[in-house]
């Protein structure tokens, strides 16, 4: 099998044009795949050079693609080659819808997933509360412990949420603790020992990511 490498996009947003990386699903090498579902992925805070060329960003992406995604990471507003100014107190949602109706234009027969890490599934989960058009989620080290993650407890969607044992940022543990009772829609698993980054655990992270959009798909 042969991962093609993605190919640099453009779109519109309300903060101006943003630059992205579009990948299609795995296939053996001269094969174009057709994709059974397309995913947004958001990148984690720019302010502590989040960029969608983060290592788990790159994992995640590459994990659904494999199971047979098309992937859109980009950067938000103000990072890299993105146009306008970051703001880090929610109009990055905005991004994120631009990028999925990017998707959506792109691919207006599949579904539509969306997630991030860390300060990336804090933005898709606010999203996600919003827009109808999002069919499943994946949030990534959703910093509870330090951050407002108030919609993750409004996300009716089914979700996959990955955490690290030893992430200052927030475990599962400190999930089910600032957040009692979250719907059975919400799968939470986590990776022991390792940090916010996922050190060391990258092939791991990227594995469970790939094995639950394949339960993902083989349930739609």
């Amino acid at each position: 099998m042969s991962l093609v490498h993605p190919t640099p996009v453009t779109f519109e947003s309300p903060a101006g044009i943003l630059e992205g990386l579009y990948g299609p699903p795995e296939a053996p090498e001269g094969v174009v795949a057709p994709p059974a579902a397309a995913a947004i992925l958001c990148h984690p805070h720019p302010a502590h050079g989040g960029t969608m060329h983060n290592t788990v960003v790159y994992r995640a992406a590459k994990a659904l693609r494999r199971a047979g995604l098309a992937v859109l990471r980009f950067n938000f507003r103000g990072v890299e080659g993105s146009e306008g100014t970051h703001h880090g107190e929610g109009l990055e949602e905005e991004d994120a819808s631009a990028a999925l109706d990017y998707l959506a234009a792109r691919h207006p027969d599949l579904p539509l997933w969306a997630g991030g890490f860390s300060f990336g599934a804090r933005t898709s989960s606010g999203l996600a509360v919003r827009e109808s058009r999002i069919q499943r989620c994946l949030f990534i080290a959703l910093p509870v412990s330090v951050y407002e993650c108030k919609p993750i407890a409004e996300v009716r969607q089914p979700s996959y949420l990955l955490f690290a044992g030893d992430d200052d940022f927030g475990t599962s543990a400190a999930l089910r603790q600032n957040f009692p009772g979250l719907g059975p829609n919400l799968e939470v698993d986590e990776i022991p020992g390792t940090d916010h980054f996922f050190r060391h655990k990258t092939p791991e992270l990227e594995a469970r990511i790939h094995a639950w959009a394949e339960r993902s798909l083989d349930a739609s």
